[in-house]
């Protein structure tokens, strides 16, 4: 008989420092392959990686690493919260994505298309500062991955 698990969820907060990028590669790379992604690692690596390292960039306060099981036994988000409510280029007003490519000799702009390019779905959700929350804005992008039994 086939077990199901239940949804799961794991929060990392961290503080504006260079190395928190890199903390957060390394946390989600321990969450997927405990719960049987380990097959999902390297392109949940290289999100992860873009939307870590443009809130570090990008922003003045702290931010956070959000890994959410979306229910389906194949299906995680990855997401990143910061502190800053402006939503980045290539979006929408109502944090639809648009493909806006940079241009030839810019030096910013591919993180999101590459983000872009290997996540199933992608979105940002502009937060208001309510009751315990911090406001900011939550980006985020799921995947599909075939490799559970």
């Amino acid at each position: 008989m086939a077990t199901v698990s239940p949804p799961w969820s794991y929060t990392l907060q961290l503080p504006r420092d260079p190395r928190s990028p890199g903390i957060g590669r390394v946390t989600l790379r321990s969450v997927l392959a405990a719960r049987g992604f380990a097959g999902a690692i390297p392109t949940a690596e290289l999100l992860a990686s873009e939307l870590l390292t443009n809130a570090q960039q990008h922003t003045k306060g702290p931010y956070a690493l959000r890994i959410v099981h979306l229910g389906e036994p194949d299906r995680f988000r990855v997401a990143v919260w910061d502190t800053d409510p402006r939503v980045p280029a290539g979006f929408t007003g109502d944090g639809a994505t648009v493909v806006v490519p940079p241009a030839d000799d810019d030096e910013c702009g591919r993180g999101l298309q590459l983000v872009r390019a290997c996540a199933d779905s992608l979105g940002v959700s502009v937060l208001r500062e309510l009751g315990a929350s911090k406001g900011g804005k939550l980006l985020w992008a799921e995947c599909r991955w075939g490799g559970l039994r």
